[in-house]
């Protein structure tokens, strides 16, 4: 698949197949969030893997939106780490960008996903960090379900020329 039409075709994934998904793959998506650009190429982020089916659960029944957990065989925690970075708060733009690498990298290699957040909610962001046992200096930005689709693909016109705006507003 073509970069631009992974863009145009990339869809949040909410209902997935019950086969897992491969180390292999894992390793590619992770390899694809971590090729990111970052502010001073200080790469915040730090990743957690998440396969075990009872923090799946915990994580589905602590976030809002994140029900469709129950059923997905991976998440993946994208996380900011927030002290010595050579560009203070710049993390959550990283962070930021290497969660649409890997949603992308995760559509190309033929698997769904979905963006569920986390900061800057801060019951949410302590609740993730107690379930997942990190450290205070590190802060969740988000969780993505990830598995094989169980839903159509397709693309959907977004481009909105109203939202364009020419030199000035």
């Amino acid at each position: 698949m073509e970069a631009y039409e992974a863009i145009l075709t990339r869809r949040s994934v909410r209902a997935y197949t019950d086969q897992p998904v491969s180390d292999e793959m894992i390793q590619k998506l992770l390899v694809a969030a971590m090729s990111a650009p970052s502010a001073g190429n200080g790469q915040p982020w730090h990743f957690v893997v998440i396969t075990e089916r009872a923090v799946l659960d915990a994580l589905a029944d602590l976030l809002p939106f994140g029900k469709m957990l129950k059923q997905a065989p991976l998440a993946i925690a994208v996380c900011g780490e927030t002290r010595g970075q050579p560009f203070d708060g710049y993390w959550v733009q990283d962070c930021s960008a290497a969660t649409e690498n890997l949603l992308l990298a995760a559509h190309a290699l033929g698997l769904g996903g979905v963006w569920l957040g986390v900061y800057p909610r801060e019951e949410r962001v302590a609740s993730v960090r107690n379930i997942l046992g990190m450290p205070t200096e590190v802060t969740p930005l988000c969780v993505i379900s990830i598995g094989h689709s169980a839903e159509p693909g397709g693309s959907v016109d977004r481009y909105r020329a109203e939202r364009v705006h020419r030199d000035r507003w």
